[in-house]
């Protein structure tokens, strides 16, 4: 099952080089020996330490050490105290970046079922016992490689959504063929098929 997993180095980049790179792979929980919920990744917004929304922007603190930790494991925070966020830290240990997924298709659910972070996670059962898990090295949750190739044209690069700090930056990628996308760019439109 798990022979489809990353290179350890793909975490060691930008989380804007990671975040796009994650659209087309699979989020996978475990929830028992037989029970699997798998679902293809469509949104992802990449943050850093370098812009005011990222949670690292100002220091190190105890609720944002883990996004200063080592590249390729699980950061979970409540978003207003109500959704956990799932987030995989990247780039370099104490550098604060990494890469929200906020939006998930499976196949065999509703399709809007897991579009937006609060949702993934509900989906998912992700709450804060999964903070720093490393995202290859587990057995209850983690991201495996594309079955097949995803093309720049197949991806909508734009702004991030529900921050009130660097708006402008496009640190959003989607993919355009996806029904399951939280918020489409104005102008696109959902297609009618997955």
């Amino acid at each position: 099952m798990k022979d489809d997993l990353f290179p350890k180095e793909f975490f060691y980049r930008h989380s804007k080089l990671v975040a796009p790179d994650l659209i087309g792979c699979y989020l996978i929980k475990k929830n028992n020996k037989k029970s699997l919920v798998k679902g293809l990744i469509v949104e992802t917004e990449a943050y850093s330490q370098e812009e005011e929304a990222c949670h690292g922007y100002r220091k190190k603190t105890e609720s944002n050490k883990l996004l200063f930790g080592k590249p390729g494991t699980f950061y979970i925070y409540k978003s207003y105290g109500i959704h956990h966020c799932l987030n995989i830290v990247t780039d370099k240990e104490n550098f604060a970046s990494g890469v929200l997924i906020r939006a998930v298709f499976i196949s065999t659910k509703n399709e809007r079922l897991a579009s937006g972070p609060g949702l993934v996670t509900k989906t998912f059962g992700v709450d804060k016992s999964f903070n720093s898990l490393e995202v290859l090295n587990n057995n209850s949750l983690w991201i495996s490689q594309r079955d097949s190739s995803i093309e720049e044209k197949d991806l909508i690069q734009t702004t991030r959504i529900g921050i009130s700090k660097a708006k402008n930056i496009k640190w959003r990628w989607y993919l355009k063929n996806s029904s399951s996308v939280s918020k489409r760019l104005k102008g696109d439109r959902t297609p009618k098929f997955q």
